[in-house]
């Protein structure tokens, strides 16, 4: 893969190979983030499951205490009273079997996706066309639920999911370049701790291969993960 002039020369600019601490890790990655838009510094982990085996899947959500930094469009799925109160609670699009065909259609510019419970029967016909987006409404990650107003405020307030891809690594953002240092270190921190407490029991061995932190157009930073667990 052929990069250009001002990644190579970022490269350059510290050891690729090396595990830094943390906190030296993040001051590297926001030198790194060289684009001339504030770019989105993303966790990259490697574990050690197997999420071939169901007991060794993760996913859970986490509210980063500073935000991602991003506007977040919120769809919910609710009808009567819940429905006025994702609208009340901030929510871009509300509705019920109407959102359904309009998706379906092709219409996709939202970034999450809430749903009440007895509303999981109308969304499970979008399973094909969410699931592999990721945004399937599930339980595990506080998107399937009664209470929606502490759902739309999470969200809003910097509410991510993690979960494991085809390849055991968990792929998250926990930022904005233009955060300060503190503020990443408090995020990826959050991130890590919640991470680390999901570690399924079925999993024997060392449970963080490898983390890098990354800026969107950047190299990444690998962070010694003996040093967060």
């Amino acid at each position: 893969m052929k990069h250009g002039k001002k990644y190579v020369e970022a490269l350059k600019s510290y050891d690729k190979l090396a595990l830094y601490d943390r906190d030296e890790a993040i001051t590297l990655v926001k030198k790194l983030a060289i684009a001339k838009f504030d770019e989105t510094i993303e966790a990259h982990i490697r574990t050690g499951c197997d999420g071939r085996h169901a007991d060794q899947q993760i996913r859970g959500a986490v509210v980063l205490p500073h935000g991602t930094g991003r506007q977040v469009r919120v769809l919910v799925f609710a009808k009567a009273a819940k429905a006025d109160e994702a609208q009340a609670a901030g929510a871009e699009f509300v509705g019920a079997e109407e959102l359904v065909s309009k998706i379906q259609g092709g219409w996709l510019d939202f970034d999450v996706v809430v749903a009440t419970p007895d509303m999981m029967g109308v969304v499970g016909r979008l399973g094909r066309i969410l699931g592999p987006k990721g945004l399937m409404p599930n339980p595990k990650a506080g998107t399937v639920t009664m209470d929606v107003t502490k759902a739309v405020n999470d969200i809003k307030a910097g509410k991510i999911e993690y979960r494991l891809d085809k390849t055991n690594i968990i792929h998250v953002p926990i930022g904005k370049a233009s955060f300060t240092e503190e503020q990443l270190a408090d995020n990826f921190q959050t991130l890590m701790d919640a991470i680390i407490k999901a570690r399924p029991s079925a999993v024997k061995g060392q449970f963080l291969k490898s983390v890098t932190i990354a800026p969107t157009m950047g190299p990444g930073v690998k962070v010694n993960p003996m040093k967060l667990s």
